[in-house]
């Protein structure tokens, strides 16, 4: 209480004091003031609040102390965790690989074929392997007149060393060959009982090669092949082949290059011409060599390079030589990694003919043909590959094609002189002509692998051709189609299929004259030869790791078509068989 009324009385008197002040105010006149001394403002100082207050109470207040209580009793449980176990993989049991096994099947129009494949390791790097091969028919084709049956039968062997620096090998083939030149014309020229009787229209192939590759997995020299062949026949034709191909690859300031080498002779002679009964005697040498430089930088690849050759050519004495020159360049540019590839290229070379790579691309042709060298003068490309998805691949690439004495496959004439009495000589075989090819291509192929056990495929082709001298590209179709399914049905059952598809032909063809002069008059024709499709399936079944059984069928269809002029194809073929795996 005294504090209040010392606070009361200071008020009441600062009260009077204020109201006289206002008074007193109201009489002061106005007048000038000058200040001599500038105003010099200064900042008090700041006093800064302390952080922890200072209690001014008297009596501080105590902490209550606080406990706690737990009140625990028990709760039932019959839950009991249960140890940690890795999670189990299924393991597919390893296929065991046996190195030798053998086959054999047989089937209508009686049909063999076997096969034997044998190797063993005669120590850790010394190997030796064998395969015979055996396939036969003996005929049966409808409305022939000449025997149409044939026998294929082969033996290689090879023996080879496989080293840490370098491996090599040494291989020696042998095979025989029996065929027939059934394909007698006989829709378009008469021939009488006597004639047909008197055609021997057997032909026998016979091979003999030895030769060997070795390879090198550090050094310049990277591999080499070669090889000598001897090519005969029943009708006295023999041919000698010889060739060697090493290869070098070496790097040049970071950069890969790359230079292949050939030397590559063949030369053989035949019996006689086909209209003159003169000897044809033949060779024609090729050496050259095809450098190249690899430039590769992100996803982009750039081979660059030329071919060289020189060839030089005898034709019964006469020869001739020249030199040749073609481009290597290919290019391939990643547009999206591995999912999309654009590639192109410019490239050419000299190719090697024989008597032997035309049998094995045409088993009728007569031995009276000109061997020479076809001159790939180039092959221009573009295309584009890669994947659609994560199992399915494509190709598209469209191409063109210059050719200079390219062989095309025509078929023999007949003129009814009787100059000519070989078992070919009734227009039942073919021989080759020569001609500059240009050909415009377009080519795709789609692979799919929808599982493990189902894949498949197909690929077309079709080619615009230009001829320089002939009237047609004999022989060659504008369209081919092949397609391909593989299933494992189960672990035991698999089966597959396949159809090829080739478009119309054209060929020239001998034909007698309508009207009945003696003797008969014969000319040439060009006729069509059909488009065909050939449907092959196969079905087999896993007895066990050793033996499998199959069972296969060729021309499904049973489509009666002609492969060459004159020379029909057997019709439904089915062949049961076996292989059976095993080791010594």
């Amino acid at each position: 209480m005294k504090k209040l009324n010392i606070i009361a009385i200071v008020l009441v008197v600062f009260g009077i004091q204020f109201s006289f002040a206002q008074v007193k105010d109201e009489n002061i006149g106005s007048e000038v003031v000058n200040i001599v001394k500038p105003y010099t403002p200064t900042i008090s100082d700041a006093f800064k609040v302390k952080e922890t207050p200072v209690l001014e109470d008297e009596e501080e207040q105590k902490k209550e102390p606080i406990q706690y209580n737990i009140f625990s009793f028990p709760v039932a449980s019959t839950f009991t965790p249960a140890k940690g176990k890795a999670a189990g993989v299924d393991k597919t049991e390893k296929e065991k690989l046996y190195n030798n096994y053998a086959t054999l099947g047989f089937g209508n129009y009686p049909t063999i074929n076997a096969e034997l494949f044998i190797t063993q390791n005669l120590s850790r790097s010394n190997y030796v392997g064998g395969m015979l091969r055996h396939l036969s028919s003996q005929g049966g084709i409808k409305d022939l007149v000449l025997d149409d049956k044939f026998y294929n039968t082969s033996l290689d062997v090879t023996y080879g060393v496989r080293e840490r620096d370098m491996s090599w090998n040494v291989d020696l083939g042998i095979k025989n060959q029996i065929y027939n030149w059934y394909g007698l014309p006989t829709e378009s020229i008469v021939f009488d009982d006597t004639t047909i009787a008197g055609i021997d229209s057997k032909q026998t192939y016979n091979t003999i090669a030895l030769g060997g590759k070795m390879s090198f997995k550090d050094g310049i020299f990277n591999d080499a092949s070669m090889q000598f062949k001897r090519f005969s026949d029943g009708l006295d034709s023999g041919e000698n082949r010889f060739f060697i191909k090493p290869n070098f690859d070496f790097d040049v300031m970071n950069q890969k290059v790359k230079a292949d080498f050939v030397v590559d002779y063949v030369g053989g002679s035949f019996d006689r011409m086909y209209d003159v009964d003169s000897e044809l005697k033949y060779s024609t040498i090729i050496a050259g060599t095809k450098p190249s430089i690899l430039y590769q930088q992100d996803d982009l690849s750039v081979q660059i390079g030329a071919g060289v050759y020189y060839a030089t050519a005898k034709i019964n004495g006469e020869s001739d030589g020249k030199i040749f020159v073609y481009p290597n360049i290919k290019a391939s540019y990643k547009l999206v990694g591995d999912i999309l590839v654009a590639y192109a290229g410019a490239e050419g070379d000299l190719e090697q003919n024989s008597y032997a790579d035309f049998v094995d691309q045409n088993p009728f042709v007569s031995p009276t043909m000109s061997i020479a060298p076809t001159d790939n003068k180039y092959d221009l490309y573009v295309g584009m590959k890669g994947k659609l998805a994560s199992s399915v691949a494509f190709n598209v690439r469209v191409s063109n094609k210059n050719q200079g004495d390219r062989a095309l496959f025509v078929s023999n004439g007949f003129d009814g002189t009787g100059t000519n009495t070989n078992g070919y000589a009734y227009g039942n075989s073919f021989g080759v002509v020569y001609d500059d090819l240009n050909t415009l291509s377009i080519f795709g192929e789609l692979k799919a692998d929808f599982s493990k056990k189902v894949t498949f495929g197909i690929n077309g082709t079709y080619n615009n051709f230009s001829t320089e001298n002939a009237a047609e590209a004999w022989n060659l179709p504008q369209l081919k189609i092949t397609s391909t399914l593989d299933i494992d049905i189960t672990e035991k059952w698999y089966a597959g299929a396949s159809i090829f598809f080739v478009g119309e032909r054209k060929d020239l063809v001998s034909i007698q004259s309508i009207a009945a002069v003696f003797p008969p008059i014969f000319d040439t024709k060009e006729i069509t030869l059909d488009s065909f499709f050939d449907l092959n399936a196969h079905v087999g079944y896993k007895y066990n790791k050793r033996l499998t059984a199959f069972l296969k069928g060729n021309n499904l269809a049973n489509q009666q078509y002609n492969r060459w002029a004159n020379f029909p194809v057997q019709g439904i073929q089915v062949l049961l068989g076996a292989n059976y795996k095993f080791d010594f």
